[in-house]
């Protein structure tokens, strides 16, 4: 097994862990920000402000790195050092509700913040080092950790319930910073033997090019799509035919067609590109969601679900080989950091629509319904129409026209 198929994994265990301990900090939230003395409205709101922060941070974190790997040339150390702040203000959340409302937001804004080295850092050193025909199955291999994640969100939720807090923040920041403390050796190994040939000389990439805002729009289109799907739709599709208590077995669902299908949509992003698989998967996706709500027995939906999963594994998936493609010599942390920023920004805005109930209005459930189709479809088709004409003004950076 080569270095870097060996740090693809080491990337999909570590996206498992951090995913884990977000999860984790989610569950707890309302119970530990209660004790903190913050209001239940008020949730939601520090909700909102991390992936505020996560949308300003990941792409910041993602230019940050370009240039240390630039300058010094090792990002491990950084990553590690940031990690191990990020776990003790982690770690520390449980018991700073004795403190107040002031130091447990304190703590949560320290942890959010730190926790951006953990996003688009690592990924970049994929974009960084490994050979263009391996991007897709390694880019699949690094979100196998959150698509695995995702489908032991539910579980967690129910087993969790009547945990004491101290015990899984322990645990999930210890496993993390001893996790994290890998990717030094892990870096020096890439670079001891680089797939990918260094001809061309380090280009300065001080400003966002057409292809990535171009890039970076269709991703948070797309993510918009998924995040009103899965988080606002997906519970009362099933419950339609299923009781409550059934969802922590069927929500998975979705994370397992996401899981499955990565792998083969990364053959399809080898051979055709990554445009033409992300736009092609932004119609499958849209095409499931419409199944979903037509669906006439909880087979339908499930099967649906599936479907629609695959697709989100695949836009993903596909979309990190974009953005290295993109970002291809010098700006690989700039190009994860924007796609991390795009999935964060698409989380903040759902996160605002039930804040403000506008999920709960009735006048607006129509436009919300079919929004996740509309995304996809759109996104999807503006993406297909682009690679399969040619267009590569959109979609590709300059230096690959010549």
């Amino acid at each position: 097994m080569s270095a870097t198929h060996r740090f693809g994994w080491y990337l999909a265990l570590l996206q498992l862990l951090f995913t884990l301990c977000w999860t984790v900090y989610a569950i707890y939230l309302p119970k530990l920000a209660a004790n903190a003395g913050i209001a239940a409205s008020s949730v939601i709101l520090i909700l909102m402000l991390d992936q505020a922060i996560f949308t300003v941070c990941d792409f910041a974190t993602g230019v940050a790195a370009d240039k240390v790997t630039r300058v010094l040339g090792r990002l491990g150390v950084f990553v590690a050092a940031a990690t191990a702040i990020s776990c003790a203000a982690f770690l520390a959340l449980p018991f700073a509700t004795a403190g107040g409302a002031a130091v447990f937001l304190t703590l949560t804004i320290v942890w959010t913040i730190t926790s951006s080295a953990l996003r688009a850092p690592p990924l970049m050193l994929l974009g960084k080092y490994a050979a263009k025909p391996s991007l897709p199955f390694l880019s699949s291999l690094a979100m196998l950790g959150y698509g695995i994640a995702g489908a032991l969100a539910p579980y967690l939720a129910v087993t969790l319930r009547n945990v004491d807090p101290r015990w899984p923040f322990a645990l999930a920041s210890i496993a993390l910073v001893l996790t994290t403390l890998g990717m030094i050796a892990a870096e020096r190994r890439l670079a001891q033997a680089p797939e990918k040939p260094a001809e061309a000389a380090p280009r300065a990439f001080g400003t966002l090019t057409r292809p990535a805002l171009v890039f970076g729009l269709a991703m948070v289109v797309l993510a918009i799509g998924y995040q009103v799907h899965f988080a606002l739709q997906s519970a009362p599709m099933f419950l339609r035919f299923a009781k409550p208590a059934d969802l922590e077995w069927l929500m998975p669902v979705f994370w397992i067609g996401f899981n499955i299908t990565m792998f083969p949509a990364s053959v399809l992003t080898k051979r055709f590109g990554g445009y033409v698989v992300m736009g092609g998967a932004g119609l499958v996706g849209a095409l499931a969601i419409l199944a979903a709500h037509f669906a006439g027995s909880l087979g339908m939906v499930a099967a649906a679900q599936f479907a629609a999963g695959a697709a989100w594994g695949a836009i993903l998936m596909s979309a990190f080989t974009v953005a290295f493609a993109i970002g291809e010599n010098g700006a690989e942390g700039r190009m994860s950091g924007l796609l991390f920023s795009a999935l964060a920004l698409a989380t903040l805005a759902r996160m605002a629509a039930v804040a403000s109930g506008m999920n709960a209005d009735a006048a607006l459930k129509p436009l919300l319904q079919w929004l996740p189709v509309v995304c996809w479809a759109l996104a999807g088709a503006g993406l297909l129409y682009a690679a399969l004409a040619g267009l590569k003004r959109w979609t590709a950076p300059r230096e690959a026209l010549r």
